[in-house]
């Protein structure tokens, strides 16, 4: 499966330790990352990642524009909600076609746990069938 990954600044480490924790999960499928977040990945993990611009310089819409397609099963996004950004548009946006395509998308280190847990255990194995 295609999984993508994004993290605000403040959150970036967050992601690397999730990705590093999880990295028996995520050898298994294809990732691809915003570019400073897929750097930090790729570094932190040792996985190739497939990188975007880094989100502000256009990134979001890159990733938004793959997700449209349905060709992103499933969203990692680690948001910092105490910091707005001056491209919250781009990150709503994708949120937005991430409900309008139906996939799973996760804000937060929990829900990321859980969603990462659930593609290892094959609960997501009916997004294969959309691809039929």
């Amino acid at each position: 499966m295609n999984i993508a990954l994004i993290a605000h600044d403040n959150k970036k480490k967050l992601m690397a330790n999730l990705c590093v924790a999880y990295r028996h999960i995520l050898s298994n499928h294809k990732i691809f990352a915003t570019g400073t977040t897929g750097q930090i990945v790729e570094d932190a993990t040792n996985l190739h990642v497939s990188k975007y611009l880094a989100g502000h310089l256009g990134g979001a819409q890159q990733l938004s524009s793959q997700v449209s397609l349905n060709d992103i099963d499933l969203v990692i996004f680690l948001q910092d909600p105490l910091n707005p950004k001056h491209y919250e548009p781009d990150i709503d946006s994708l949120l937005r076609i991430c409900d309008s395509q139906n996939i799973p998308i996760a804000s937060n280190l929990a829900t990321a746990e859980l969603l990462l847990l659930a593609l290892n255990r094959g609960d997501l194995d009916w997004r294969l069938n959309l691809k039929r």
